[in-house]
């Protein structure tokens, strides 16, 4: 009788972590495939972008993606965080605008080439808080 309630104990649990796994920590598969469109389909500059733009999540037809950049974040400390190189430049600097530049073009195409899925019809930006308290960024 013991082994049969720990045995059922035991089945609780399992179906448990199953759950919490089915809806909680697996990857959406319509996420994961965005994801692989934005690296399977992207420029070599956007592959090999020092900030990898991906896709959060989808809500209906809108892809939720990340990025560094918002108004809440000083844009030399972002570019830096990207480039050390340019750290400590001016936002004048060439170098400094090519940089913003760049991150413009990436992240533009990195949306386009979202927004050209199917099943997807706009896309809404999250500051990617952890990229960039992990950079050393503190937001305000």
């Amino acid at each position: 009788m013991m082994q049969r309630k720990q045995a059922v104990k035991i089945l609780f649990v399992i179906i448990g972590l199953g759950l919490i796994y089915w809806f909680g920590l697996r990857t959406d598969p319509a996420v994961q495939a965005l994801n692989q469109a934005i690296q399977g389909k992207g420029s070599s500059e956007l592959r090999n972008y020092p900030y990898a733009f991906r896709v959060l999540r989808l809500d209906k037809e809108v892809a939720v993606m990340v990025t560094p950049r918002s108004p809440e974040v000083p844009v030399y400390r972002m570019i830096a965080a990207l480039y050390p190189n340019l750290a400590g430049k001016a936002p004048n600097d060439p170098d400094f605008t090519a940089a913003q530049k760049e991150l413009a073009q990436v992240q533009s195409e990195a949306r386009q080439i979202v927004l050209d899925q199917p099943g997807v019809s706009s896309v809404k930006w999250e500051l990617d808080r952890n990229w960039l308290i992990a950079h050393g960024i503190s937001l305000n």
